[in-house]
């Protein structure tokens, strides 16, 4: 995705207007010098005027913050950042029983069971031709350390038995796994080749970013090695399912989740995703797609997709390398964003904020400070709700507005074994309920 600025000449005032991504606010700089740039116009045969700019050598690597995006930028990106990201290769053993996952059972003896034609042969009992077997897949990843470690995510490299990394010069090296996190769909590989072939990743704060912010990925979509894609940050603050199972059969949610519209399809998993200044902001993780593919069918971009935030990276990493798993702290429910129509349902005022409880895990510790879940069951717009539960407003001095805010302060600002206080709505009133955070149910 391109901006091109122009100069605009009024008599002898010449007015420079800057086109500056939202990058110089998740990067605040003073004084910040715009580079020494020539610029060039010609003309297509559409009668379009178009602008180029070449900006001195000496400027290229200076971090982009209010100066002008050019073509020049995003070039200069490119090759500043491709040599860190790689192709990952994998090997990796399907078992029956990820495969019967897609059979439909058949119980000929069940009275519901349509009724089979005269002759159909006998169904056997078991599946056969689904005795385990190895398929090959890839993503992408990028280059943490000097020590050989490279950041990809989990679903790229679970259940790998063997594992190739390509790096941008063609150059191949076997990789082991350091550790890996269901939780926040990020893993760590270790290759042992010469430092002077790695080259690591700035990260980047991913508190900082704003929507509308210039951003560009790098990796291997469908195998094309090298390939870079642009756009912008088109949401923040999402909520993605992830890997690791909650007790009940759910599954839990990574927090803050990064919405962008730059262009990513498989092979891109494991990705960077990064700012102007080539910093690292975000792994690019999952896409949102249209409708039910069937089994076998390849996914693609369908202009949005979603990334596990920088910050995550920064605090999950470190402990995969030092321990190769990682622990969270858990409180122990389901529930909701309280939205206006809840609200109204359960006599609170319009414009609430909270999280209502929905179901309260059994020996968890919201079960231990004894918090409730919701047992009356609505109709709003003719779809079922519960209402009912308590609603969280605070946890510690922190408001919660919505399950995001709750979610990521759990998993970002607590830990293991720490007493946390809870202001919730309790019947319209408000309490006080302390609560002692647990580990994480380890996911089957």
């Amino acid at each position: 995705m391109k901006r091109t600025t122009r100069l605009l000449t009024l008599l002898t005032l010449i007015s420079l207007l800057l086109a500056a991504c939202n990058n110089a606010a998740a990067n605040p700089t003073t004084d910040t010098a715009v580079s020494p740039q020539t610029t060039n116009e010609t003309t297509t045969e559409d009668g379009i005027v178009q602008t180029s700019a070449q900006t001195d050598v000496a400027a290229q690597d200076a971090p982009v913050t209010e100066e002008i995006v050019t073509t020049q930028t995003y070039i200069d990106l490119y090759n500043r950042l491709n040599d860190s990201v790689v192709n990952i290769q994998v090997v990796s053993e399907v078992s029956q029983a990820n495969l019967e996952q897609f059979i439909i059972p058949f119980d000929p003896d069940d009275p519901d069971a349509p009724e089979l034609p005269e002759g159909f042969p006998d169904l056997p009992d078991d599946h056969p031709g689904l005795e385990p077997f190895t398929q090959q897949s890839q993503g992408s990843g990028f280059v943490y350390d000097k020590e050989g470690h490279i950041i990809t995510n989990n679903h790229v490299v679970a259940d790998a038995i063997h594992i190739i990394v390509i790096f941008s010069d063609d150059t191949e090296a076997e990789a082991e796994i350091v550790g890996t996190d269901p939780g926040s769909d990020l893993a760590v590989i270790k290759v042992d080749v010469e430092p002077e072939r790695l080259h690591p990743v700035t990260i980047g704060d991913s508190d900082s970013l704003q929507v509308g912010q210039l951003v560009a990925t790098i990796g291997n979509p469908f195998g094309l090695s090298g390939s870079m894609s642009t756009g912008i940050i088109s949401g923040l603050g999402r909520l993605l399912e992830a890997g690791a199972v909650a007790p009940g059969g759910g599954r839990f949610n990574i927090p803050e989740i990064i919405q962008t519209d730059a262009a990513v399809n498989p092979g891109n998993s494991g990705g960077p995703l990064l700012n102007l200044s080539g910093e690292v902001i975000g792994v690019n993780t999952a896409i949102q797609t249209n409708g039910n593919l069937g089994f076998g069918a390849t996914p693609t971009f369908g202009g949005i997709s979603y990334v596990v935030p920088s910050n995550i990276v920064t605090q999950v990493v470190p402990q995969l390398i030092e321990n190769g798993e990682i622990t969270y702290p858990w409180l122990g429910i389901s529930g909701t964003t309280l939205t206006d129509d809840l609200a109204q349902a359960m006599d609170l005022p319009i414009g609430q904020n909270g999280v209502l409880i929905y179901e309260v895990i059994e020996e968890s510790p919201a079960a231990e400070a004894d918090l409730r879940g919701s047992e009356e069951q609505i109709t709003i717009d003719g779809i079922p709700a519960f209402i009912g539960g308590d609603v969280i407003v605070q946890m510690n001095d922190e408001p919660i507005n919505d399950f995001d805010d709750l979610l990521a302060y759990i998993v970002r600002r607590t830990s293991v074994g720490q007493d946390v206080t809870l202001q919730i709505l309790r019947d319209g009133e408000l309490e006080t309920v302390e609560v002692t955070l647990q580990a994480r149910p380890e996911s089957e």
